[in-house]
């Protein structure tokens, strides 16, 4: 069976874990990583620090894709999620005391969230026969507890952070990916939540596109863009994002702006 993408068909769908199938970066999980026995954080504030830091974490991802720094490894990812916890702070943290957060905020025992949209959304692609996959940056270590804390299986993920082969958001890793899922990148469409280096990384390597706002972290970006998975099939079937070259409101793909505006 197919989903309809624009004029064109998909056999397969490939997730994003982290704050698309998995939530990651929540208030609840830098509480527990954190201050496990208080004070509570201020909701308000840890959303608005990691909504920064992604959007600074983004660009580096994607300057990683485009040549202008080295890619983005698991070292990277960790630095990212230090400086997140720097801004949640507020200050900097003693290095062992930023490690231990760090450490476990990756593979966290506390309760984990859930969202209710995705064992739905599975369950339509699942009797639609479309095959499903997810990759993440994240270690296999850290994909895999997530998955079985929420409940999914093991067998979606189908690329992590520390894989024998590049890593997402190289263009290999996903063509990997969707050979995994036994289609060629044009027939699998792929769902992230972060616009440069997960959406626009994947259209680049081949695969149809739509970018999952969970948090409206990207308001100008029209096509391709959804709120809630339960909007999946009819954001696929409307196609994709704006033509290659070309991110939100017009924006340069080989040099988008920073946090705060400026090219980069």
């Amino acid at each position: 069976m197919t989903l309809s993408y624009g004029t064109e068909e998909v056999e397969a769908v490939l997730f994003d874990l982290d704050d698309v199938l998995v939530p990651f970066q929540t208030p609840s999980a830098w509480q527990w990583a954190w201050k496990p026995q208080g004070p509570v954080l201020g909701d308000r504030r840890v959303k608005a620090a990691v909504r920064r830091a992604l959007k600074v974490w983004d660009r580096r991802r994607w300057q990683g894709v485009t040549g202008r720094a080295p890619p983005a490894d698991l070292a990277a990812l960790r630095e990212h999620l230090a400086n997140t916890l720097g801004t949640i702070a507020g200050h900097s943290l003693p290095p062992p005391e930023t490690e231990a957060v760090v450490r476990r905020f990756l593979k966290p025992a506390g309760e984990i969230e859930r969202y209710d949209d995705v064992s739905r959304t599975l369950d339509r692609l699942r009797a639609r026969n479309v095959r499903v996959g997810t990759v993440t940056p994240l270690p296999a270590e850290s994909a895999h507890w997530f998955l079985h804390r929420t409940g999914l299986p093991d067998s979606l993920l189908v690329g992590s952070g520390d894989g024998p082969g590049p890593s997402v958001p190289d263009r290999a890793a996903f063509r990997a990916a969707a050979a995994a899922l036994g289609a060629p990148a044009g027939r699998v469409a792929y769902v992230g939540d972060l616009f440069w280096s997960d959406v626009r990384a994947a259209a680049r390597a081949g695969l149809p596109s739509v970018l999952l706002d969970r948090r409206d972290a990207w308001p100008k970006v029209h096509a391709g863009r959804l709120t809630s998975l339960d909007d999946l099939e009819t954001t696929l079937s409307s196609g994709g994002l704006a033509p290659e070259g070309a991110g939100p409101d017009g924006e340069d793909e080989e040099n988008p702006p920073s946090a705060h505006g400026q090219r980069i």
